[in-house]
């Protein structure tokens, strides 16, 4: 190695944002391995590279003893004092043995270690980018797919889909560009490994930041997301401002919005409803776009039963149970539906403690639903 050698070491680091000092470190390090491999000695021997002109010496490390059993580890009193006569018995005493053809083996070690230096180099600064995107959404392009995943490019590093994070109602072509939720960022012997989903709830969070600024500037908070992907979502909305309509603002003008949203999601069908302190309200809130008569709560068991018209009871619970699962999953309380008749036999409902739930929130769910039907 030469200054040349040395001047490349300062350019990487400057460009590349490696250390001058450990390259030089891991070269000196796998220079020793391959003096000890190459030349067929088992002695202790240090590396030196010199920091300003490149050279290259070899020295071997040896104990000062007063008996030698093994000369390539150990040197006698007398030899060591005739290197210099200040040595003493356990002293380390330093030969150079710097092989006359060591100059080609250091320059392949070089170039071995300066490129595997270089591509931990940016793997290591690909982890640091992308460890900060966990949680957060990115628009890559499908490039291949196999049996386990589809395989989506980034930009720097292609990112793995999983057969269970993709959404049933989709598929996925070559060149394909796709909105994409990063669950995990991990560290691998190949370099960092990104996996991604479009079925997670956290994709429909971020949408909706992305296409509701009072969402994105907190005007607007989303509480709560449930989601069944490729089939129904909801999401639960507040805002502190009474001034502001929680759900107006992520229906956006015309259903703007939320349709760029249903769009992304290839006609998956999101419900809007408002949060509530109040699990009663929250509840029923949450079955819209069905109407609730009563909701009666056991806190002890976070349970609630709730009465509908008995006209209303399929739509409370939804095809397959969807909508009462989804709100049940939404609000964190279980949720047992009997129809008005029902719950008057079982002695389970007094018109009186009734009252009506046909809010304001779930008129503007209708609307926003029954424009949806139209748009289809």
């Amino acid at each position: 190695m030469n200054t040349d050698f040395m001047d490349a070491l300062t350019t990487l680091e400057k460009e590349k944002g490696i250390g001058k000092e450990i390259i030089i470190e891991a070269i000196e390090a796998a220079l020793i391995s391959g003096y000890k491999r190459n030349f067929n000695q088992a002695q202790n021997v240090r590396v030196d590279i010199n920091r300003d002109s490149g050279s290259i010496r070899v020295f071997a490390r040896k104990q000062v003893v007063e008996e030698v059993f093994d000369s390539r580890l150990e040197i006698s009193e007398d030899a060591a004092k005739a290197i210099n006569p200040q040595y003493e018995a356990d002293d380390i005493v330093e030969i150079e043995v710097t092989p006359k053809d060591f100059g080609r083996i250091a320059a392949q070690t070089a170039k071995q270690v300066v490129t595997q230096r270089v591509r931990e180099a940016e793997r290591g600064i690909i982890y640091a980018d992308f460890i900060d995107r966990e949680e957060d959404i990115m628009t890559g392009i499908v490039q291949r797919q196999d049996s386990r995943f589809i395989y989506v490019d980034l930009g720097k590093v292609e990112a793995l889909l999983p057969l269970s994070e993709q959404m049933p109602n989709e598929t996925y072509k070559h060149n394909d560009r796709i909105k994409a939720y990063i669950t995990k960022v991990e560290k691998t012997t190949k370099g960092p490994q990104i996996l991604i989903s479009r079925t997670h709830p956290g994709l429909l969070k971020r949408l909706f930041e992305l296409e509701v600024p009072e969402i994105f500037d907190g005007t607007v908070e989303l509480k709560s997301v449930a989601r069944e992907a490729g089939d129904r979502s909801k999401i639960a909305v507040h805002a502190e401002n009474p001034e502001v309509d929680p759900i107006g603002s992520c229906v956006g003008p015309k259903g703007q919005r939320v349709q760029t949203i249903v769009n992304e999601l290839k006609g998956e069908k999101i419900d809007i409803v408002r949060w509530s302190e109040d699990p009663v309200e929250y509840v029923a809130n949450a079955l819209s776009p069905a109407k609730v008569v009563q909701v009666k709560v056991n806190e002890a068991e976070k349970m609630t039963q709730v009465i509908v018209p008995d006209y209303q009871l399929s739509l409370a619970i939804g095809k397959r149970g969807q909508n009462a699962r989804l709100a049940a999953k939404l609000t964190g309380w279980k949720i047992d539906i009997k129809s008005q008749s029902e719950a008057e036999n079982l002695g389970l409902y007094n018109p009186n403690e009734a009252f009506a739930r046909e809010s304001e929130d779930q008129v503007d769910e209708l609307q926003y639903q029954e424009g949806l039907e139209e748009l289809e």
